[in-house]
């Protein structure tokens, strides 16, 4: 039996994956900023069950959150770090204030919660931990640049944590979701810049007006995405990356072509950098 610690449980993906491990027999501490829709969620869950207010943002709530599962449980097993918020706009239509909001949850938000379970992964000498990313964190298009960002560094951090971590037992993935049938596009998931800047109607204004038509549209479902995240923290070997949906895949194989396509395209003027000595 593994205890699974889930940020963002309320809804979506979090919530999908509580309902995924509870079913299996597993024990789940789901926590959210609104802990009375996670005991909405979940009626009859029993004792299997910890539900616990958590703003990620906020170290010393991690911290407390954590001591409570392992009040609880005894031990931490698995860590989806699943909490996160989105942002629409340009880049330069996005303000200070705007930016650093969306990444004081997708980025700070994740490492505070990171910092305050890790501790005790260590001391188990196991662990399992599922980093959520988007699409986006690979192959990032107009309007989706902030957010983007704050995708890239969770990848970033990822592949820094999954080296760190291995010799230690804990393994890391970086989740990377296409457009999956959530909430995310909904305002309470996702916010527009306030300044819209009419240079920008062409580009990133169809981006607008595909999120408002798309959600609740989307091809993806959340079910099967959390039955697969389950059974990869189950497999004795996680990879580093997991993509999810059709559309993902397409996306992330062409952003692979590109990239190949302009190294091969620019190869000699990279090469040309290096002392001649060092290239003799």
């Amino acid at each position: 039996m593994s205890v699974w610690f889930v940020t963002g449980a309320s809804k979506g993906f979090g919530a999908q994956i509580v309902r995924e491990a509870l079913s299996r027999g597993e024990q789940a501490v789901a926590t959210a900023r609104n802990p009375q829709a996670v005991h909405d969620a979940f009626p009859n869950a029993g004792d299997a069950l910890l539900v616990a207010p958590l703003d990620v943002a906020d170290q010393a709530q991690a911290r407390t959150a954590v001591d409570a599962a392992v009040e609880r449980f005894g031990r931490i097993d698995v860590l989806v770090n699943n909490a996160g918020r989105g942002l629409l706009g340009a880049v330069e239509e996005a303000d200070d204030a705007e930016v650093r909001a969306i990444f004081e949850t997708n980025v700070f938000g994740l490492l505070a919660v990171t910092r305050a379970v890790l501790p005790t992964m260590r001391r188990q000498r196991s662990g399992r931990i599922f980093n959520f990313s988007s699409v986006g964190g690979i192959a990032v298009g107009e309007g989706w640049g902030i957010y983007g960002g704050t995708k890239y560094a969770v990848e970033g951090l990822s592949e820094a944590m999954r080296r760190e971590l291995a010799p230690l037992g804990v393994q890391v993935t970086i989740v990377e979701p296409g457009v999956f049938r959530t909430d995310f596009l909904d305002g309470s998931s996702l916010h527009a810049a306030k300044a819209v800047l009419d240079d920008y109607v062409p580009t990133v204004g169809s981006v607008r007006n595909w999120a408002t038509t798309t959600n609740h549209q989307q091809m993806g479902d959340p079910v099967k995405a959390a039955k697969v995240i389950v059974d990869v923290a189950e497999a004795a070997e996680q990879p580093m990356r997991l993509q999810l949906g059709a559309d993902c895949v397409a996306r992330v194989e062409e952003r692979l072509a590109d990239i190949h396509a302009e190294l091969n395209a620019w190869r000699d003027v990279a090469v040309s950098t290096a002392f001649d000595e060092a290239r003799a």
